[in-house]
């Protein structure tokens, strides 16, 4: 195909029509293939009844040297459509995730994490004969080692609430309304992930506008959060059942009428502010004294933006964090000021952002 319809589910073989895209022609793949689970005959629970595990002829391999096969080829495919500084995630379980990461890096991805999906209502080991398995694992990787990927930590953080997102993610397994289920009540789909998984994800590699692949496209999660946060889709799926499915699904999301809303935070694109501009245009004046929130530390403020105490002198930050004893400290939270109108400290964030205000009108 010379063109991609953007948006869309191409039904074939993964392979083939990966082939006929365009070179580097998408953002980001999220690529959920099959196992390889090796399942031997009916599983059974304690009282005899069938467990609905993952048996379909997709996940039907003869041998391993087969499997290893099928993922190079459709990395290989994968790899030549990626652009340059794009990334791809691969998630597998203990079956295939190893011979997928020997693969990966065979073929010259770089590996930046692996993610452990951590499974808060994972199914029971109903014979008892090994550790309930209450995970899987995601890789994420460049293209290559010299590729600008985007990562949006920023965003990741606040959405962690102020603190850095872990590789160890808590998320439950596709259960309730979010499972797809046929007229029989059965689940359409044995393996369909939960959408905060395909959420987080995109939400931490991906910007507004960018076009995410999903090879194995199955009843079209990465499609339903892709939506939901202002990208693009293209999915690969061979079953028309899913497909069905996953259309069915994906029509009645509505993208996010403000797209000013689904930007990554970047506090690196925001103005930098020295603590001396804070000096220069009056905000603070040298000889006044900052205080940490509970007074137990002082210093006071230099002309040339340093601050000085009886034990240690420096920036605020080296100041702040020398005190307590800490290697590093952000001297912008740490210090507060008389704030002689209210009789109360104030941190000297405030007359940082006042500060930005008033310069850039941010």
């Amino acid at each position: 195909m010379s063109t991609l319809k953007l948006n869309s589910i191409y039904q074939g073989d993964c392979i083939q029509v990966m082939n006929s895209m365009p070179a580097k022609s998408v953002d980001v793949i999220f690529a959920d293939p099959p196992y390889n689970m090796q399942l031997g005959g009916n599983l059974q629970r304690p009282d005899s009844s069938i467990v609905d595990g993952v048996d379909d002829s997709w996940d039907q391999f003869e041998s391993f040297k087969a499997y290893d096969r099928f993922t190079h080829e459709w990395m290989k495919a994968a790899r030549r459509i990626l652009k340059d500084n794009g990334t791809m995630w691969v998630i597998g379980s203990y079956h295939n995730i190893f011979r997928v990461g020997c693969q990966l890096q065979d073929m010259g991805f770089w590996i930046l994490n692996d993610i452990i999906w951590t499974k808060t209502n994972p199914m029971p080991n109903f014979k008892g004969t090994r550790f309930t398995n209450a995970h899987e694992t995601l890789i994420w990787c460049a293209k290559s080692e010299k590729s600008k990927y985007t990562f949006n930590y920023e965003s990741m953080k606040a959405f962690n609430e102020d603190v850095q997102m872990r590789s160890d993610w808590h998320l439950p397994i596709c259960t309730g309304h979010e499972r797809l289920k046929d007229e029989n009540g059965k689940k359409i789909h044995t393996t369909q992930k939960p959408e905060s998984l395909l959420y987080r994800v995109i939400m931490s590699s991906t910007n507004p506008g960018d076009v995410i692949l999903d090879p194995f496209f199955g009843t079209g999660t990465t499609g339903a959060a892709a939506i939901k946060l202002g990208r693009s889709y293209i999915g690969i799926e061979q079953d028309s059942a899913y497909i069905a499915a996953a259309a069915e699904r994906l029509k009645n999301i509505k993208p996010l009428a403000d797209t000013t809303l689904l930007a990554p935070t970047c506090k690196k694109a925001e103005p930098r502010i020295p603590f001396g501009s804070v000096i220069e245009h009056g905000l603070l004046m040298p000889g006044e004294h900052l205080f940490d929130s509970k007074r137990k530390f002082c210093a006071t403020v230099k002309a040339d933006g340093t601050l000085i105490t009886p034990q240690v002198k420096g920036s605020i930050h080296q100041v702040g964090a020398q005190l307590q004893g800490l290697p590093s400290c952000n001297g912008w939270t740490f210090w507060h000021f008389e704030d002689r109108r209210k009789k109360e400290l104030e941190s000297i964030d405030i007359l940082r952002q006042q500060l930005k205000q008033e310069l850039y009108a941010v």
